[in-house]
């Protein structure tokens, strides 16, 4: 892999993990994306994260984030209300990426969001996403 790419792929880990904050950040406070950008502008994590990403992907996951509760409803054993805050972010990025990110592989999606429920989410938590990215992915139509 090229160092460029590499790079590119780095960035787009911070832009998940930097997205996966301000969502939780915005369930716990109700801070609407503006506020949620200027926040995380300040900080240094956020300067070396793919910024073009993580703006698209919060400003379409909130404006989405009813739907996204009523798809882990409809794919979850358990009601999203039960959810970890942590583990909700994370599956609104995944569910995101799984249906609106084509330049996302769903096997990428999928492994992203396991990747950051086993660093940031619940213990164990990382089963729950997996099983409903998995779900939803095989539901969907290719």
């Amino acid at each position: 892999m090229n160092e460029l790419r590499a790079a590119g792929l780095k960035a787009r880990r911070r832009a998940r993990e930097c997205l996966v904050q301000a969502l939780y950040q915005h369930q716990l406070t109700g801070h609407d994306a503006r506020e949620l950008r200027r926040q995380f502008a300040e900080r240094e994590p956020f300067a070396r994260a793919d910024q073009l990403y993580f703006d698209a992907v919060l400003d379409r996951v909130l404006a989405t984030r009813e739907a996204l509760n009523a798809e882990i409803d409809r794919y979850a054993s358990r009601g999203e209300e039960q959810l970890d805050p942590v583990a909700r972010a994370i599956l609104w990025i995944g569910l995101h990426e799984l249906a609106e990110r084509p330049d996302v592989p769903e096997r990428v999606a999928i492994n992203e969001a396991v990747e950051l429920c086993k660093r940031y989410g619940p213990t164990d938590g990382h089963r729950f996403v997996n099983a409903l990215l998995d779900r939803v992915r095989a539901a969907r139509p290719r």
